[in-house]
């Protein structure tokens, strides 16, 4: 499409918001500088930005195409697609393109920037791939959406456990030159969710989507489907066999809070143990019986409502009793001005030690007090990721608090 054509169909506007950090993707780049520009027209420099004291850029507001263009299937592209360069001191340059942006949404682009050396000086590019909902892609092989499991097999849960990181595998299982990327389980639902849904549905099909998203990835963790093949790898990238990662995609804040509410949840159907492996294709391209169809949710139904109209009178929505490589579990209540406590105090160490990677932070004593000082600690942490700013430590507040503390505290201790 040609610039002129694509800005005649960006008729309305959404965000980008641009987040630099380490490789390893906790600790903050300040002072980055970004050239943002239309990925068909890359020359074209159309926003000058720069990091803060947190990595972190204003929000950007952009042309996108109309909202109805991703309400429904439609022959045109329901996304605008963007391309940024990232320079930073002692970092290596990285080129990013195909970053989408929905109207009335906020794209998050997360920038991981590797250390320059001698040996590796060159620019690193990255490419992201069309959404499976508009480009051409293998639909799923149907699979039973219960497997089998026996006691003498290397199947060792005896429970559903929220698992810290996936392993996912670049390519179709049989690929052995594809990469293998370690990926935070919560940022592998993130990034399948935006591969694969657009963050303008409503909020009750972003939840049936993102819940089959997750309980599909728990059935491969639970049943160890690809460890038990021979494979050392959790899931896949190919369409085919599995769900589409795409390495290094930005990601929706509206997909991004849902996941942080749900992630513990999976599907389950009574007297079966692991989570069901739930299968769904777009519904319109690609149909299929029994299976969610990703498109229904304009028409006021709930999510358990969506989810039942395709799997089932008899699906229902579990939560995991246990998240893996986190310290202690949510307290089951909110902490706010005025609390005190064992549960006070940890999080204020948490949020101490966090506030020496992103000094934006306040730093606190802890005491075990939930006091003045401690709220606008709260606040800042919940501003710098992507949480309601509410100064109050709920549930997403609390596994967020303790996700990033655990992976500075890791990180401190390699270096």
């Amino acid at each position: 499409m040609s610039n002129l054509s694509y800005m005649q169909k960006a008729t309305d506007r959404g965000q980008l918001k641009i987040h630099v950090t380490t490789e390893r993707g906790f600790f903050p780049i300040k002072d980055a500088s970004i050239r943002l520009s239309y990925t068909g027209n890359p020359t074209e420099i159309i926003e000058e930005l720069s990091t803060d004291i947190s990595g972190q850029t204003a929000a950007v507001e952009l042309p996108a195409p109309p909202l109805e263009y991703s309400m429904e299937p439609s022959e045109f592209q329901p996304y605008s697609e963007y391309t940024i360069q990232v320079n930073a001191s002692g970092y290596r340059p990285i080129n990013i393109s195909g970053i989408s942006v929905l109207p009335d949404k906020t794209s998050i682009q997360n920038v991981r920037m590797e250390t320059a050396t001698v040996e590796n000086p060159l620019e690193r590019n990255i490419v992201i791939t069309a959404n499976t909902l508009y480009g051409n892609f293998p639909p799923k092989i149907p699979e039973d959406e219960i497997k089998p499991m026996t006691e003498s097999g290397e199947i060792v849960l005896s429970r559903v456990v929220i698992p810290e990181y996936v392993i996912v595998h670049d390519g179709p299982p049989s690929d052995s030159s594809a990469n293998d990327y370690y990926v935070r389980y919560r940022d592998y639902i993130k990034n399948v969710a935006s591969s694969e849904i657009y963050s303008t549905w409503p909020d009750s099909t972003l939840r049936a989507n993102i819940l089959a998203i997750m309980s599909f990835t728990l059935n491969r963790v639970y049943t160890e489907w690809y460890r038990n093949k021979g494979y050392n790898f959790t899931i896949t990238t190919s369409t085919a066999y599995d769900q589409k990662f795409v390495y290094g995609r930005n990601i929706f804040q509206s997909i991004s809070d849902v996941v942080e509410e749900m992630f513990q949840n999976y599907l389950s159907r009574p007297n079966v143990r692991q989570p069901i492996l739930t299968q769904y294709c777009d519904g319109q391209r690609v149909t299929c019986s029994n299976w969610l169809s990703q498109y229904l949710g304009d028409q006021n139904y709930e999510t358990i409502e969506i989810l039942r109209y395709y799997y089932g009178d008899n699906m229902f929505i579990n939560t995991a009793e246990e998240i893996s490589g986190i310290p202690a579990s949510w307290p089951r209540y909110n902490l706010e001005v005025g609390a005190a406590g064992d549960k006070v105090r940890q999080i204020q160490e948490q949020l101490a030690r966090i506030s020496q990677a992103y000094p934006a932070i306040p730093t606190i004593t802890p005491d075990g007090i939930y006091g003045e000082a401690t709220r606008a600690a709260v606040e800042k942490f919940q501003s710098i990721f992507g949480l309601p700013v509410t100064g109050v430590v709920d549930y997403r507040t609390w596994y967020k608090i303790s996700e990033i503390y655990v992976a500075v505290t890791r990180i401190a201790e390699l270096v």
